[in-house]
C-alpha cells in the first residue's frame, strides 16, 4: 500500500467508526450500552479538552473540575428559574467557565511545575466551598439542584444525550487536533520543551498560556452543562468532584499527552477498566476506586511518560525498518 493510500485509510477509518456510533441507538441497544456511550464520550470530550493546556503546554492542571461545575451550575440554574433549554445555555455556561479561568488564570499561570499543578487543585476544591456556602435560594446549597427530566421515555432520553455527547467528544477532539497541528500549538509545545527558550525566540509564551487555559475552560464548562442535564441533579459533591480532575489527567497521561489521539485512547481504556471493576465488584468503594486511578496516575508517570502511543509509533516505526533492511538483503 502506498502512502497516498495508507493516509487515505488514516482518515476514513476514523469517520467510519464516528459514523458507526452515530447509527448505533437506531439498532435499540440496550439502555446500558447507551449510558455508557454518554460517560466514554463525556470523558473523550472532557480528556481532549484538558489536553490544549495540561499535554500540549505541560503545564498539568487538576482543577478542571471548577470549570465543569461552573458550566453545571449555570444550566441548572437558567433551567430552574427562566426555563431556559440547557442544549443552548450549556454555551453560556461555557464562557462563564471561560471568564472565570481567564480571571485566576494570570495569577495561576505564572507558577510552573508542581507548584502550578498545586494551585490548580486548591482551586478545584475552594470553588465547590464557595457555591455551597452562597444562599440556598441560589444554588440549593447542601441540597443541591434537581432539574425537570425531558418528557421523553427513557430510551430516547439516553439516545439524545448519547448523541449530542458523541457531537462534544467530536468537536473537542477535532479542536485538540486543530490546536495541535498549528502555528498556536507549536507555541505551546515550545512552552513544554523549555519555556525560558520559547520565549527567546519570540514565542509569546503568557498570551498562549492564557488563551489554551480559556479554550480548555470553555470546553469543560460547556460538557459540565451537558452533563448536569443527563443527570438532571447538581450539587458540589457531583458536579465538583476532584476525581473528575484527575480521571481526565490519567486519562490524556496514559493515552499520550503529546498527542491529540493520546486522550481518545487514554478515556477509551480507562472507561473499560471502570466498566470491568463495576461489573466484577459491584459495592466498590468510591475510595478504592480512586486509589486505583492514583495508582495507574503514578504507574505511568514513572514507566511511561510518553503514553501509549509513543510507545505504538516506536514498535511501527521498528517494524518499517525491519521490513525496509529486509527489503535491501533481497
Amino acid at each position: 500500500m502506498n502512502k497516498k493510500n495508507l493516509n487515505i485509510l488514516k482518515t476514513a477509518i476514523p469517520w467510519a467508526v464516528i459514523l458507526l456510533l452515530f447509527v448505533f441507538p437506531f439498532f435499540k441497544p440496550d439502555i446500558f450500552f447507551l449510558s455508557v456511550g454518554v460517560i466514554l464520550f463525556m470523558y473523550i470530550a472532557l480528556s481532549s479538552s484538558w489536553n490544549i493546556i495540561g499535554g500540549y503546554s505541560g503545564y498539568m492542571s487538576f482543577g478542571h473540575g471548577a470549570f465543569f461545575g461552573i458550566g453545571a451550575y449555570t444550566v441548572a440554574l437558567l433551567l430552574i428559574e427562566f426555563g431556559y433549554s440547557p442544549f443552548i445555555t450549556c454555551v453560556l455556561g461555557g464562557l462563564l467557565a471561560a471568564v472565570f479561568a481567564l480571571i485566576v488564570g494570570y495569577p495561576v499561570l505564572r507558577l510552573k511545575g508542581p507548584y502550578f499543578s498545586l494551585a490548580t487543585l486548591c482551586l478545584g476544591l475552594a470553588v465547590p466551598v464557595v457555591v455551597i456556602n452562597m444562599p440556598n435560594e441560589l444554588t440549593g446549597g447542601a441540597t443541591g439542584l434537581f432539574m425537570p427530566l425531558l418528557p421523553v421515555d427513557i430510551f430516547v432520553n439516553r439516545t439524545i444525550f448519547y448523541e449530542i455527547m458523541l457531537a462534544l467528544a467530536v468537536i473537542a477532539t477535532l479542536i485538540s487536533r486543530w490546536a495541535l497541528q498549528s502555528k498556536f500549538g507549536l507555541g505551546l509545545n515550545a512552552i513544554r520543551e523549555n519555556e525560558s527558550t520559547a520565549e527567546t525566540i519570540g514565542v509569546d509564551s503568557t498570551r498562549l498560556k492564557i488563551t489554551a487555559f480559556v479554550l480548555s475552560a470553555f470546553l469543560v464548562g460547556v460538557i459540565g452543562g451537558i452533563f448536569a442535564y443527563y443527570r438532571t441533579y447538581v450539587h458540589t459533591t457531583t458536579v465538583f468532584d476532584v476525581n473528575l480532575s484527575i480521571m481526565i489527567v490519567v486519562m490524556a497521561l496514559l493515552g499520550g499527552a503529546a498527542t491529540w489521539q493520546g486522550p481518545v485512547l487514554g478515556a477509551t481504556i480507562l472507561i473499560i477498566i471502570d466498566q470491568i471493576l463495576i461489573s466484577a465488584f459491584p459495592g466498590l468503594p468510591a475510595e478504592l476506586s480512586r486509589l486505583i486511578y492514583g495508582l495507574i496516575l503514578v504507574l505511568v508517570i514513572m514507566f511511561m511518560p510518553k503514553g501509549i502511543i509513543h510507545f505504538v509509533n516506536v514498535w511501527l516505526r521498528s517494524r518499517a525498518s525491519a521490513a525496509g533492511a529486509e527489503e535491501v538483503q533481497k
